[in-house]
């Protein structure tokens, strides 16, 4: 699949640095063509040297260092491109990209290239979590960068958390899907939401859950890169939002409903992955509550219930909801399925290992009016969006197909 690709890797300074080498040499096995551009920070935890005999190709550290007095190395780079990876992108460069800065030859080839950019950061855990760094993530996603999300455990820093490099065959991964992409759902519109609904209780309190939004960002990504114009209307989340959709940002339940009426009359195919609050304050205090006395009672309401809303209003649409459960799943499952007129349930039971929030994997099982359509052992959750976008594409042209009959 890879082969006769040209790919870019850029190589930023953080300890990460060290895998970019196993990388480089995955990419060169799978048959691209590998163009490597360090910068001097990265030159200080791996020679550039390695890089050079794995890629087979001189590497890049200085934009004044031009080896073909033909071409301006940077522009040359960015031109042939089929793909740019940055492994590792640290917490600087990514700011660079999101703010147009060219002081390198790494930053300075990112700001000429119009090939599609890989992302992968590698930082400590705070600096991963840091408001700007997350602005600047969501800020690239919106022009079309795509990211791989790092992983978590033990930093070289000491740390314990998110901001560990994923591992190069993740990446390799990632660019396979890349270049594997169809145009399974060309001319379809997508609306997807993902996300924990808050509720606020006064400016600084809120209820919500433990929905990070992994799964509805990654069904999104997943959709687009299958040629689907693709909505995202997030709530609350703790990854970055996926390239080439427009992301809607919401907050309460109210405010999620309002956003996906407006966009479902246009859509073909609606996922409903978020998690939604199931009750809200009655009343929202416009001033932060003191504290006072030994307790404090909340009087709380339903919110409004969205996959019923649209199930209710469904013409043409292909409507599919998520059930997080933590028993008896398939009788929760059937049972939302049918009171909410579902044309899929995808379930899990999330105190399960590898099925819940936060993590990067998922179990699911689906469910249509017939009962189980397919059970699915752990996956990650990208995979499992892969699968459930090619099984709504399919559905959806199989109900085109017989209305047109």
């Amino acid at each position: 699949m890879l082969k006769g690709k040209t790919i870019v890797l850029g190589v930023s300074g953080g300890i990460a640095a060290y895998k970019a080498a196993a990388l480089c040499s995955k990419l060169t096995q799978q048959g691209a063509s590998v163009r490597v551009i360090m910068t001097d920070s990265a030159a200080r935890f791996i020679a550039p040297l390695t890089l050079q005999v794995l890629s087979k190709h001189p590497v890049y550290t200085d934009t004044f260092d031009e080896k073909d007095p033909s071409v301006v190395a940077h522009i040359d780079l960015a031109d042939h491109a089929d793909l740019i990876i940055v492994a590792p992108a640290t917490a600087n460069v990514i700011a660079k990209m999101a703010h147009g800065l060219a002081d390198d030859m790494l930053s300075t080839t990112l700001l000429a290239a119009t090939a599609p950019v890989l992302v992968a950061p590698a930082m400590n855990v705070h600096m991963y979590a840091h408001p700007a760094v997350q602005h600047n993530m969501e800020l690239l996603a919106a022009r079309g960068v795509r990211f791989i999300e790092p992983g978590e455990g033990l930093l070289a820093c000491g740390y314990v958390g998110k901001g560990r490099l994923a591992e190069p065959e993740d990446i390799v991964e990632a660019v396979r899907q890349y270049f594997g992409r169809t145009e399974l759902l060309k001319g379809r519109r997508v609306l997807v939401t993902a996300g924990g609904t808050m509720e606020r209780i006064d400016p600084v309190r809120y209820l919500t859950n433990d929905s990070s939004g992994k799964m509805g960002f990654a069904i999104a990504a997943a959709a687009a890169e299958h040629g689907a114009e693709v909505v995202v209307v997030a709530a609350r989340t703790s990854a970055p939002p996926p390239a080439g959709v427009e992301l809607v940002r919401v907050e309460s339940a109210q405010q999620m409903l309002e956003a996906v009426l407006e966009r479902f009359d246009q859509s073909d195919i609606v996922v409903k992955a978020a998690a939604v609050a199931d009750y809200r304050p009655i009343h929202m205090h416009g001033e932060k509550l003191k504290k006072q006395g030994a307790g404090l009672v909340l009087e709380l309401e339903k919110t409004p219930d969205i996959l019923e809303t649209l199930g209710a209003r469904k013409r043409h649409q292909l409507l599919i909801g998520f059930a997080a459960e933590t028993s008896q799943v398939e009788h929760y499952a059937m049972d939302k399925l049918h009171r909410k007129n579902c044309d899929l349930i995808v379930a899990n039971d999330v105190s399960q290992e590898g099925a819940g929030f936060h993590g990067d994997t998922n179990i699911v099982q689906l469910f249509d009016a017939a009962g189980l359509v397919d059970a699915w052992p752990m996956l990650s959750k990208r995979e499992v969006a892969e699968r459930l976008v090619r099984l709504a594409a399919e559905r959806l042209q199989r109900r085109l197909g017989a209305e047109q009959s």
